[in-house]
Order: structure tokens, then sequence, then C-alpha cells
């Protein structure tokens, strides 16, 4: 595959004709995503359009070792989980395509990252082996240079005390991090902050009671003195990211789409503005699988902006284990 011709694609129609070229090389080198397009009947020789493409739901990355190269991977990152067995697994073996992705993705929607100062409060990440945020963020910060940017686990008065040393310094800095500890740096810390970018990367991961974003955002918002807050959406099976700078509101860069599924038909989309369960195209993600049913709802709009609106109880998940493989 010629990797620097996904990250050139600079309209629709490039992207079409990339994905349709990822397709057939991931139907021809990934055993598992080529079994469960020939059980729904689908092959290069029938899909001539990425609206025609099957998306592989996500739980086979918990089962199955999802690759389209025989190279052994250079990382295999693990989602969060409560046992080993329900962690979702992916083989990266190139991780210079996941470089160029996440720097080329954050570029494009916040400028170069040498310009910021990176401060991270991710404690759950830091806490597992395997994260692909923390290795995502961790370049971020090597990357930006910045003497004072760094990680930060549960120390948050001296994370308190460096936001107001930037402040003061009139730094342009950004705050990443999880929310349940985010909305703990509020409640324990609150401050004004006029040069910092706040980005929630979501997850309670069970330390606190679930919040709706608009919810979130609106505690943080007061509890920081900012207009909006931002939010990254990426996850394990992925190597690219979308972002919102406010009233979350997702936006792509040109390699990565979302589309929409009906909720009761899996296998039919859903149009512009209507909730369904969400289906990302990633051609960044060549090696692997590209085309993913993931958990998540939410709704498109026109422009190729999206909304994510919660997640699927296990019992409205329908026909995403069409198959056992």
């Amino acid at each position: 595959m010629d990797i620097q011709r996904i990250f050139s694609i600079s309209n629709l129609k490039e992207f079409e004709g990339v994905a349709l070229q990822v397709f057939q090389f991931q139907y021809k080198n990934n055993p598992v995503y080529k079994a469960y397009c020939e059980y729904l009947k689908k092959s290069p020789s029938n899909v001539a359009n990425t609206t025609e493409i099957p998306f592989l739901p996500i739980e086979f990355f918990k089962t199955q070792q999802i690759t389209s190269t025989q190279e052994q991977p250079q990382a295999i990152f693990e989602s969060s989980g409560t046992t080993q067995a329900s962690v979702s697994k992916h083989f990266v073996p190139d991780l210079e395509i996941y470089e160029q992705s996440f720097l080329k993705g954050f570029a494009k929607f916040y400028g170069p990252i040498k310009d910021y100062c990176i401060l991270a409060l991710l404690p759950s990440y830091l806490e597992r082996k395997g994260s692909s945020l923390v290795y995502m963020v961790n370049e971020l910060v090597s990357r930006s240079n910045h003497p004072d940017s760094g990680f930060y686990l549960y120390n948050l008065k001296e994370l308190h005390q460096k936001l107001i040393a930037l402040e003061k310094k009139q730094t342009k800095t950004l705050l990443i991090g999880v929310s349940f500890a985010l909305l703990d740096l509020a409640e324990q810390a609150p401050m004004s902050l006029k040069n910092t970018i706040i980005m929630e990367t979501g997850g309670m991961k069970g330390r606190r009671k679930e919040l709706i974003r608009k919810e979130l955002h609106r505690i943080l918002k007061k509890a920081f003195n900012v207009p909006k807050i931002h939010s990254e959406y990426g996850m394990t099976e992925l190597l690219s990211q979308a972002y919102s700078q406010g009233d979350g509101i997702f936006r792509t860069p040109p390699w990565l789409k979302i589309i929409t599924r009906d909720t009761e038909d899996p296998l039919s989309l859903q149009s512009h503005g209507r909730t369904g369960g969400i289906n990302i195209i990633d051609l960044a993600n060549v090696y692997s699988c590209s085309f993913i049913a993931t958990q998540d709802l939410g709704k498109t709009h026109s422009n190729g902006s999206f909304e994510v609106l919660g997640r699927f109880d296990n019992s409205d998940i329908r026909g995403c284990n069409l198959m056992a493989i």
C-alpha cells in the first residue's frame, strides 16, 4: 500500500478511491475480515463504492488478531477492561504510520505541536500497559519541546501550580485529560484559564458517575472560566482521531470518515441528522481493519462533522455478532 497516498487525500473523490483500494487490500490480506465479508456475500467483485463496504464489528478485536500483514507488531495496544478476556488488542506493525496520523491530525486542527506546552492528566491510562492514548500524548509531549510539558498522575496541587505559572507567562497550553481526573481538578483547584485549551478524552473509568458530555462540559467551563471544552475521539482499535473544538461537534482529518448505521438493521446506513450506530473508516489503519462498526451512538451532518450521543447497551446491539469465527 502507498501510505503517503492515504495522508495526501484532499477531497471525497480521492477518499473514495483510496478506501476501495484499502478494502481490496484488506479483503485479500486480512483472514478475519475476509471471512466476515464472505459471510455477508461481499467481495471486491460486488463492492463499487464505500457505502457497500462491510464494517467489522469492533467486538472481534477482543477475540481475534485483526491484521492485514504477516509483519510482527511493533506494538500491541490494549483497551481498558475489567479482565484480560474483555480487552481489545490492536496489533500495530508500523508505529510510524500511527505517528504520522496523530501528528498530521493534531496539526490540522491545532497547528504545530511545538507551539504548545502539553500537560497530560491521564491517571487511569498511565496505570496500565499498552495504552495507545498514552503513546500518542507521550509523543506530543516530547515533540512539543517545552520544558514544562509532561504527565500528571494524581498530583493535582502541582498541576494547579504549573497551570497558574504558565498563565502568568501567557504560555499557549493544552491540558488533555480523562473526564474523572478533570472533574477532580475542577473541584479541588478551580481557576481562570485564558491561555489554556482543556481537552477531555472521555471516560469515568468507574471512578465517578457517568455524565452526559454537555453536563461534563458545563461543570468544566464554570470551574476554569473557559468558553469551550475541547474533546478527542479515538479508540484502541483505530490509528486516527477526531477532534471537537467545542459544543460536542467533532471533525475528522481527510483520511477518517464517520457514517452511521440503522440501529435496527446494522447492514443499512443511516441518513444525516438521525441517530445511529457509528461506523468508522480509518484509512490509516491499513494493516489492521479500516472499516469498523463501533458500539457508539451518534449522528452525522452533511458538512462531514458528527456528534457522539452515547453507547449501545448490550441488549440494544442487533446483528453485530452475525458470525462467530
